[in-house]
């Protein structure tokens, strides 16, 4: 059991190549004068809706996640690239999963389950005889079936709070967007906190490199 994670790995641009791109229609040529109106630039087209600058600049995380939150992420297609673990292509054997925290002293009152006090309790191990099953489906569907086929389908034992590595790669408007719809109250909580590892993350590149890009948006 451990908890989802989110690792900045990369990142290209700033506040001065969104800047640029912006003045390409008018005249690239970048003065001190012109630098001090970077701020002010990047809130204007931020505030008119004028987003396209901001895709010349982006951030690349390596993610570890429960399969449902997952999905969050694979919903965000338009300036996004995403690479993922896959249990069609490998055995997972490491068996990571996530348990919500919030759970973890919420009684079972309907009945016994499993002989567990509380659902947090109830889903690991819930999860655990999932897992086993999947290693054992998989030893036996090889066989019979060919290993290609049995990891793919072996996986269907595998739970929903069962995690997965992918990396994921946003230009600055397409993050702009996910922040938008995953970093507010009423957004899935697994994948709020995931969106806001991701902001304090570049908020914390040295030198802050998208200081006026995060205050345009408001971030």
């Amino acid at each position: 059991m451990s908890n989802n994670t989110v690792e900045l790995i990369g990142h290209y641009g700033s506040d001065e190549l969104i800047a640029l791109s912006a003045w390409t229609s008018t005249s690239r040529d970048l003065d001190d004068a012109k630098k001090d109106r970077i701020p002010a630039l990047l809130k204007t087209l931020a505030e008119n809706g004028h987003h396209t600058p901001f895709e010349k600049s982006s951030l690349h995380f390596l993610v570890t996640s429960d399969i449902a939150t997952h999905i969050h992420l694979l919903k965000h297609r338009i300036g996004v690239s995403t690479n993922a673990e896959s249990a069609r292509y490998k055995e997972l054997k490491e068996d990571n999963y996530y348990i919500p925290e919030d759970w973890k002293d919420i009684e079972i009152k309907s009945g016994s389950v499993e002989e567990k006090d509380t659902w947090a309790d109830a889903l690991e191990a819930y999860t655990e005889y999932g897992n086993v099953l999947y290693h054992k489906c998989l030893d036996d569907l090889t066989p019979v079936l060919g290993r290609a086929r049995a990891k793919e389908s072996a996986r269907f034992f595998k739970t929903y709070n069962s995690q997965i590595t992918c990396d994921i790669m946003f230009n600055w408007r397409s993050f702009y967007h996910f922040l938008e719809l995953r970093n507010k109250p009423s957004a899935q909580k697994e994948i709020k906190e995931l969106a806001q590892s991701m902001l304090e993350l570049i908020k914390s590149i040295p030198n802050n490199p998208f200081q006026y890009t995060i205050e345009a948006f408001n971030l």
